[in-house]
């Protein structure tokens, strides 16, 4: 019967019995398939804001445009659901290491470097899913306004202000690194086959936009923080307003925009050919 563990399976421990059922593996698929949706709306309000119709370019703002339509409480509960077993596959990887390709042996899928990633990957799913939890429910406070608001409390006294740096470094670092496995095709190291040179393109294209945005959002949060302005510490909106505020701003939006359109494409093409 489809699902069911064969006999051979059942005397494994508990964890890797569960990883290895197909239907855990499906589950947490469609989580890259709410991924891939949140970032082709974040690049729709990037696109927004180029044009110079406003609005908030995160997953606070494409969750707050999810809301507004009839059937938005239905997907952004959707969301939320669909990010839990991704954001728990994750767990696994980043507390027992990558559970490794059909008939990998690879040492690497167990080094630290990975364990790390995938934590970080935890903490990126369980946010973006309270946030769409919020939403459900009737918030509707953007995350560049929370940002700001805590921005400032932390900003009033030597440890916010360097525990506010210590975050910009680290969103830095992830964007520099989106970036690198962009530009390097590292990427291709997650995927279960080649996926040819369209799921390439987008990988590329998408890391390597993504993660320059994230870098700036990083560098911001920095900057704010030894100025003290909790105006410029509002995370992935405020990086996709100092680009629009720049020369040539309409162009370096559609550049983000088309990016994360790309990105988000990526993340489709990740739930039949991620390496899980």
């Amino acid at each position: 019967m489809a699902g069911v563990l064969p006999p051979a399976d059942r005397g494994r421990p508990l964890i890797d019995r569960i990883v290895a059922h197909d239907g855990a593996r499906r589950a947490a698929r469609a989580g890259f398939v709410a991924s891939g949706s949140l970032h082709l709306l974040i690049a729709y309000l990037i696109t927004r804001i180029a044009f110079g119709l406003g609005g908030h370019a995160d997953p606070s703002g494409a969750m707050a445009t999810l809301a507004n339509t009839t059937d938005g409480v239905v997907i952004l509960w959707a969301i939320a659901v669909a990010l839990v077993p991704l954001a728990l596959w994750r767990l696994v990887e980043a507390l027992l290491g990558l559970h490794p390709a059909e008939g990998s042996n690879d040492p690497d899928d167990a080094s630290v470097g990975n364990r790390l990633k995938a934590l970080g990957l935890v903490a990126v799913y369980c946010s973006v899913g309270y946030t769409s939890v919020r939403f459900a429910v009737g918030s509707r406070q953007s995350s560049s306004e929370r940002n700001r608001g805590l921005s400032s409390i932390l900003m009033q006294s030597f440890p916010g202000r360097a525990a506010l740096i210590a975050v910009g470094v680290v969103v830095a670092v992830i964007g520099g690194y989106y970036a690198y496995k962009g530009a390097s095709r590292r990427f291709r190291d997650d995927l279960k086959t080649s996926g040819g040179r369209v799921v390439v393109a987008l990988g590329v294209y998408g890391y390597l936009a993504e993660g320059l945005v994230y870098c700036l959002a990083g560098i911001l949060v920095i900057v704010a923080s030894v100025r003290v302005d909790p105006s410029k510490a509002a995370g992935l909106d405020a990086a996709v307003k100092t680009l629009g505020a720049a020369d040539s701003g309409d162009v370096l939006l559609v550049f983000a925009a088309v990016g994360f359109a790309a990105y988000g494409l990526y993340s489709f093409a990740l739930a039949r050919l991620a390496r899980m």
